[in-house]
């Protein structure tokens, strides 16, 4: 347990700065920085603010101390240097590197240069809200439309060698099926499908994860044959086929209940379940999946006894009344989905937009043993399209670890910014030399034009000033 006992010490402080390689070529950079040449010729006339020239490295004394003046062509070297000496953030490095040098506007660079580190892109998670609002399904006004599939984990191996539950359910009016399965292969899949399409013909849509059940080529082209729509949502985001992953919690629940005693003998019960369920009432549709399936109620075999057709104008109405509980199942629908996006939105922003060609780190979905010190992040990514509710498809960029393509959101997502300092746009006002409390300490800034003018102007200013001095006490 020695490695819980050092994590449990309190912290070393690994930011440490030495100054014997790094003022010599200070010095050389400050030699070619047209503003700190001019503050240094303002010091040999007379003192200028907090500046001193030392050995002929340029100081400023602030809040106490005294720090070495850094051009513009080292700043993003000794900030990069000191964040990557221990890949602090923005605030523990903005502390140190105020100890030892004066940088201008210096949380504001340091933000910029993190933000463009490849190992912190790679390792830190993503803070603050997640991204990705709610995209409830549209869902068709008739039964048998869409079907919601999926498998279950594998349970108990029985004498019969089944080892998987194999759940389809309906999307409008929550009908369930539930097959017992000795494997995850598209063919068992397929002849499940076959067994419903002899009582209830091939839906127009299936909607599933992207297990090698439904990603194969036989069942692509079932699904041409049979003219069905089939949608795979995006890879580790189960919530897209809420549905299934919703029953499949009570079909374990339940299955683990009734098997407790002999649980090799799980598959005995999926009947039963599947007759249960289908004739509880539905809080989102507000009836039983049966009765909205078939516009009667289910004999449950002495529970709830099956009702007589009393009258032979209920016969006559039956199809009216059938469309008019279809019609109420739908607004009972949309009202529970528009309640499950408000509650789901208010824990989420808006994502940030990307666009073709972006180039972006994804979030690794799957863990292990042993790959909890690994990146949580795999990059570069280039994105080759932007599909509806915040999904992308990405591609591989270089030789890394990861997925050579794949389909991803913006909750895992972030930008892969990893260009220098020097490179970006300085957003806000531009920033003007000598300045002191974010204001020009001369106004010739805005007149003369280019640096070297203004130079010139500030010494000639302060000359003038000094003859002037001169000429009165002479007079």
């Amino acid at each position: 347990m020695t490695h819980v006992d050092a994590l449990s010490r309190s912290p070393i402080d690994i930011f440490c700065i030495s100054f014997d390689n790094i003022l010599p070529r200070l010095k050389s950079a400050e030699d070619n920085d047209n503003e700190v040449k001019a503050i240094k010729e303002l010091l040999r006339i007379s003192a200028y603010e907090d500046y001193c020239d030392r050995n002929g490295i340029l100081y400023k004394f602030a809040e106490g101390k005294e720090l070495v003046v850094v051009p513009d062509s080292m700043q993003t070297e000794i900030i990069r240097n000191a964040h990557e000496k221990g890949n602090s953030g923005v605030k523990y490095s903005e502390k140190h590197l105020q100890d030892y040098y004066y940088i201008p506007k210096l949380r504001q660079k340091v933000e910029k240069i993190i933000s463009n580190c490849v190992h912190c892109i790679l390792i830190n998670q993503k803070r603050g809200k997640k991204e990705g609002l709610l995209h409830p399904l549209q869902k068709e006004d008739a039964p048998l439309h869409t079907y919601h599939i999926d498998h279950q984990r594998p349970l108990e191996s029985t004498n019969k060698n089944y080892k998987y539950v194999l759940a389809i359910i309906d999307a409008f009016t929550k009908f369930v099926w539930i097959y017992p399965t000795k494997s995850t292969t598209s063919s068992e899949v397929i002849a499940k499908l076959e067994i419903q399409k002899a009582v209830f013909g091939s839906p127009f849509q299936i909607i599933s994860d992207r297990g090698t059940a439904f990603t194969s080529g036989d069942f692509a082209d079932y699904c041409a044959k049979e003219e069905i729509k089939h949608h795979a949502i995006t890879t580790g985001l189960p919530r897209a086929n809420g549905q299934i992953e919703r029953i499949n919690q009570t079909i374990m629940s339940v299955l683990s209940k009734l098997s407790l005693k002999n649980p090799n003998k799980w598959y005995k019960f999926t009947n039963e379940l599947q007759r249960t369920i289908n004739s509880t009432c539905q809080r989102s549709i507000d009836t039983t999946p049966f009765e909205l399936l078939f516009g009667t109620k289910m004999n449950t075999g002495g529970i709830y006894k099956l009702k007589e057709m009393v009258e032979a104008e209920f016969q006559a109405n039956f199809e009216a009344q059938r469309e008019e509980l279809r019609k109420h199942a739908k607004q009972q629908i949309f009202k529970i989905q528009e309640e499950n996006r408000k509650a789901y939105n208010l824990r989420r922003r808006e994502p940030k937009p990307y666009r073709v060609e972006d180039l972006v780190a994804i979030k690794r979905t799957q863990f292990g043993p042993n790959l909890k010190l690994k990146p949580k992040y795999f990059g570069p990514y280039s994105i080759t399209r932007a599909k509806g509710g915040n999904t992308y498809d990405v591609i591989k960029e270089g030789n890394h670890e990861g997925p050579n393509f794949t389909t991803t959101c913006a909750e895992y997502l972030k930008p892969w910014n990893t260009c220098r300092l020097e490179d970006q746009p300085n957003p806000g006002k531009p920033r003007l030399w000598c300045q002191a409390n974010d204001n020009p300490r001369h106004s010739r800034r805005a007149s003369s034009g280019s640096k070297q003018n203004w130079l010139v102007d500030a010494l000639a200013s302060r000359r003038d000033a000094e003859k002037d001095a001169c000429s009165k006490r002479h007079f």
